[in-house]
Formats: structure tokens, C-alpha cells, sequence
């Protein structure tokens, strides 16, 4: 059993780390809220994951614990977009890279 301090430091890095991942599913075509909600279901599974990595299911019982780790993917990985990855056209060059279809990142 992992503490919560704990999980949520890893679920920082985690989703600190999560935007370019999350840049290879996304197209640049979606509009800008489906951008968001793909961006907050897969910090949610990976928070998800980061918890259950963290100490196993059981830390599932904790909810200060689990919320707080998914919580802390979720906030790390849209702030970390918006002040790092965005501005540093990393995710959006991914995001364009990856897609099917030529577009401009942006």
C-alpha cells in the first residue's frame, strides 16, 4: 500500500508525460471539445492505471488516496499541455504526424 502523497507525485509525472502520448489518438481535425474530452478520459484511465500501479487494487479502498492520484494525472496532464507542450509545438507536431490525413499543427 502506496501513500497518497505518493501516488499523487507519480500521477504528476504521469500526466506531465501523458499529452504527446495522448497527441498520437487525436487528429487535428476534432474540434477543440473533443480534443478535451479524449485528453480527460485517457488522463482518467491513466490515472487509473498509475493508482492500481502504484499499490495494487487495494488502494482503491483509500479514496482520499485513488481520487487524489487520479485527479493529480488529470491536472498534471492539462496544465503541463497548456504551459509546455502546446507552446512548444511538440503535441500538436505529434498530433499532426501520426494522422491519416495531411493537416497543419497548430
Amino acid at each position: 500500500m502506496s501513500s497518497t502523497l505518493e501516488v499523487i507525485g507519480i500521477g504528476s509525472l504521469t500526466g506531465s508525460l501523458l499529452p504527446p502520448l495522448t497527441a498520437i489518438v487525436q487528429k487535428p481535425k476534432w474540434s477543440a471539445n473533443v480534443k478535451r474530452i479524449v485528453a480527460v478520459i485517457a488522463a482518467a484511465l491513466g490515472g487509473i492505471i498509475t493508482v492500481a500501479s502504484t499499490g495494487g487494487l487495494n488502494e482503491f479502498t483509500q479514496p482520499i488516496t485513488a481520487l487524489g492520484g487520479i485527479a493529480a494525472v488529470i491536472a498534471a496532464s492539462q496544465t503541463t499541455y497548456d504551459l509546455i507542450w502546446k507552446p512548444s509545438k511538440i503535441a500538436p507536431t505529434v498530433e499532426a504526424a501520426t494522422s491519416s490525413s495531411p493537416s497543419t499543427a497548430g
